[in-house]
């Protein structure tokens, strides 16, 4: 580790935080998080709900495993950097093709290791989430500190615009990809699931979309069709779908003003499930509106209280920002609780045939304790209209 170049970590309160660089050599600005998953690193680096983000992994070892193609969750990594206590100096797993520092010097992401995380992570919670910039080239703290204040607020930041795709694409992998001696890399509609799904249309609004809700869906038999953020109600009902899917994403969910035209348009023409910053633009289509958390919820081990019975679920979280369920209009309900603060984890529109979790179903990382989602989907879907 100590080839490593000297890093550091400052934060716009002047507070900074000393390591040494791997990954790529440079210097990048975001807000500063923390994650508690212990392993998944891979997924959450290239998940897009993290893009303009600092991520603290709060596991002390990373990098044991290194990092297997298969397992991004979209086409690149999208955080803006990483932080950990102790990069391991050896890779221990069989489908490995790269180290972790190699991964992230190939994407021009900059890291920082021997970081004292459970330090910084006890000064997010106390001081809350803000703007940070991290530096392996010029680690002077005064001159890195002027350069978080002046980083972007991630209040009022319309991200999704930023990660969604370029133009429409259809989506047909199921879960299946993995398995050792598939025939094709590709499951064409059926996956695991076989054609529970009855070959249902789903138009997908990217809003930073990942890999594994798209095949959760086809592996359900759906057939789905990605579109971008941007996309009109009009067109989207022009595709003919047989419901619509609001995905996960970026930034403050008030500024995706576009999305949430559209999804006011969209309510009680066709069923529609959302997941995360897709919960929170079905939440401002409503009526409701939405907050900032102090330091938000990201790791694989959140639990959930289902409000009907009361059933626990521990599910994987990644969100800066909650609906508030105090201004949710009548007909709207709360569907899950967060046990850690109260905040709203899920809400049901039944006229309008619509719901969400604010939480990630598609548990990529994290348990499956919420596959039971898709299915509903896709019963609605089966119920017509």
């Amino acid at each position: 580790m100590n080839s490593f170049p000297p890093a550091l970590l400052a934060l716009e309160d002047g507070t900074v935080w000393p390591g040494r660089g791997f990954g790529a050599l440079g210097e990048t600005t975001g807000e500063i998080v923390f994650n508690t998953s212990l392993t998944g690193y891979q997924e959450i680096l290239t998940d897009p709900s993290y893009h303009g983000q600092i991520i603290t992994m709060t596991a002390p070892h990373i990098g044991n495993y290194g990092v297997a193609a298969e397992d991004d969750e979209s086409g690149r990594v999208w955080a803006a950097g990483l932080v950990v206590r102790s990069l391991s100096p050896v890779v221990s797993n069989w489908r490995a093709r790269q180290s972790l520092p190699e991964y992230l010097a190939g994407q021009g992401v900059v890291a920082v290791t021997e970081v004292d995380t459970r330090a910084l992570v006890r000064h997010v919670r106390t001081y809350g989430a803000m703007r940070a910039a991290l530096s392996s080239l010029d680690p002077d703290p005064e001159r890195l500190v002027a350069v978080a204040r002046a980083a972007r607020d991630m209040n009022g930041l319309d991200l999704a615009v930023e990660v969604t795709c370029a133009e429409p694409y259809r989506w047909t992998e199921g879960q299946a990809w993995w398995r050792p001696g598939r025939d094709d890399k590709v499951t064409r509609g059926g996956g695991d699931k076989g054609t529970r799904g009855g070959g249902f249309h789903v138009v997908a609004y990217d809003f930073g979309i990942k890999r594994n809700i798209l095949r959760l869906l086809a592996g359900r038999g759906c057939r789905v069709t990605v579109v971008p953020a941007t996309t009109p109600a009009g067109e989207a009902l022009a595709l003919e779908p047989d419901g619509i899917f609001l995905s996960n994403g970026p930034g403050d969910p008030a500024a995706v003003s576009y999305a949430i035209e559209a999804v006011k348009e969209l309510l009680g023409w066709k069923p529609i499930f959302g997941i995360c910053l897709g919960h929170q633009i079905l939440g401002l289509a409503l009526g409701a509106q939405t907050y900032k958390l102090k330091f938000g919820h990201r790791g694989g081990n959140q639990p959930v209280q289902v409000t009907a019975g009361g059933a626990v679920q521990i599910s994987s979280h990644n969100h800066g920002f909650a609906v508030d369920a105090a201004t949710l209009p009548a007909g709207v309900v709360v569907t899950h609780v967060n046990l850690n603060d109260g905040c709203c984890e899920g809400l049901m529109a039944a006229e309008q045939r619509a719901f969400s979790v604010q939480y990630h179903p598609e548990s990529s990382p994290g348990p499956h304790d919420s596959d039971e989602l898709f299915d509903r989907f896709v019963e609605m879907m089966a119920a017509g209209g």
